[in-house]
């Protein structure tokens, strides 16, 4: 109907009002439209922009795991950077040092007077605490390096309890203590060595710390665990210290005074909790103040059988200290440790040849009525040769297995396993000189 038909004013105003609304509906569904539009718009800037900022979050993620790859990789060389440098600056310090040993033994010897030989314990126990200090900073570098890979064997505790009782046993009896080590028929997998020096430097420390009562040593059963418990009288550990006792160059504070604990580094129990890590080893302990310690190591049991304690005792000990007139080939090119071990075995009433290299060795043996009935060789020699390798040559030429040994101040395992695969004896720099005795006499038996 045309609107000028119409003449009911109400009904105008009505179509008007829904012309109007539905006009007002229009523009807002088109402003919806447009917000919407703009929303995704800014949406989208939002989402690119969020996008941009994770990919340089990423990127700047990547670049610190390369420079933390880097920082890591520089790390590690530079700890075994300084392991070498230790190894080595420990051999060309541990050379003169063995000499000195050498020369000192020889000297004590000569000694008529208290005095001289007093002067020369004092000179004697010096050396002992430089080469101890030296031997252990550098055992630290290279178990923070984690170069050192144990050797897991079976191992025989009760050879290992006799081989420490012989060691300590004058130590305590010198202090006036008791050290006892419940008999024990079983065996452990761990590495013979790195065990030894764990029960070593515990028992140290034990001595150091007790002034009455003792040390004891014992096992007990516990499923696949062997547990190894070192019990002491001694002054105890505060509770204060339990944890810095494993940190180097921590000296306890105790009553004991300062003569009682001389001689200790510090380093004893830092060294310990390293070993007992590289072995998995766990190592706790328990204590009180003025009544003593007790050292927890757990061990896995072996597999073999133990050995009777008596035939492993009896390898350990040497036979008897003849060495008069034994002919010894002497292989080394220092020369302050050539003429100080020389004099030391001449002096033992041994017959010496000395030797710098594998052809000066081979010339002394031109002489067929002088065939030698031991050969004692330093590893590394002039030339580049290998003291392993001079003593294969040795026995090839006179066509038998001469006993021999290497002395040496390198203490890599390559020179270990190379003495070990050729049947050779090894004897780290600086030489206790009594030990040396006690293995020539035992390989000339």
């Amino acid at each position: 109907m045309p609107l000028r038909d119409i003449n009911d004013l109400e009904r105008l105003k009505k179509i008007n009002a829904a012309l109007v609304s539905r006009v007002e509906r229009s523009m807002d569904q088109q402003g919806n439209a447009f917000s919407l539009f703009q929303t995704a718009i800014s949406l989208e800037n939002r989402v690119r922009n969020r996008t941009e900022e994770l990919h340089a979050t990423l990127r700047r993620l990547e670049q610190s795991n390369i420079d933390l790859s880097e920082a890591k990789e520089n790390a590690e060389l530079a700890n075994l950077s300084k392991t070498r440098f230790l190894a080595a600056a420990s051999h060309d310090v541990l050379q003169p040092l063995n000499a000195a040993h050498l020369s000192v033994s020889a000297l004590a010897e000569v000694q008529a007077s208290e005095e001289g030989r007093k002067l020369v314990r004092q000179v004697e126990r010096s050396l002992e605490t430089m080469e101890d200090l030296l031997r252990t900073l550098l055992d630290i570098s290279k178990l923070d390096a984690g170069v050192v890979q144990p050797e897991v064997v079976d191992v025989s505790l009760e050879a290992l309890f006799s081989s420490l009782r012989s060691d300590f046993l004058p130590e305590a009896e010198k202090k006036s203590l008791s050290l006892k080590f419940r008999p024990v028929n079983v065996v452990v997998r761990s590495d013979r060595t790195l065990l030894r020096r764990i029960l070593q430097n515990i028992l140290s420390n034990a001595l150091r710390y007790t002034r009455s009562g003792g040390v004891l040593v014992g096992t007990r059963h516990r499923g696949d665990i062997i547990r190894i418990d070192v019990a002491d009288t001694g002054c105890g550990i505060p509770e204060d210290q339990r944890e810095a006792v494993f940190e180097e160059f921590h000296r306890g504070t105790s009553t004991l005074n300062n003569a009682e604990l001389a001689g200790g580094l510090g380093l004893g129990l830092a060294i310990v909790r390293r070993m007992a890590a590289a072995l998995g080893h766990p190592i706790t302990f328990s204590s009180k103040v003025g009544r003593g310690t007790i050292f927890h190591i757990d061990v896995p049991v072996g597999m073999a059988t133990a050995e009777p304690a008596m035939a492993a005792a009896d390898m350990e000990r040497p036979r008897g200290y003849g060495l008069f007139g034994t002919r010894v080939l002497l292989v080394e090119n220092d020369v302050d440790v050539l003429s100080a071990m020389t004099s030391l075995l001449e002096r033992w009433q041994c017959l010496v040849r000395a030797a710098t290299s594998t052809d000066d060795a081979l010339d002394l043996l031109g002489d067929t009525a002088w065939v030698p009935d031991i050969i004692i060789a330093d590893q590394h020699l002039d030339g580049g040769d290998l003291g392993t390798s001079t003593i294969a040559e040795v026995r090839d030429y006179l066509g038998r297995p001469v006993p021999a040994l290497i002395v040496t101040a390198d203490g890599s395992e390559l020179v270990a396993k190379a003495a070990r695969a050729a049947g050779i004896e090894l004897m780290r720099k600086p030489l206790k000189p009594a030990q040396l005795r006690a293995l020539l006499a035992h390989l000339l038996a």
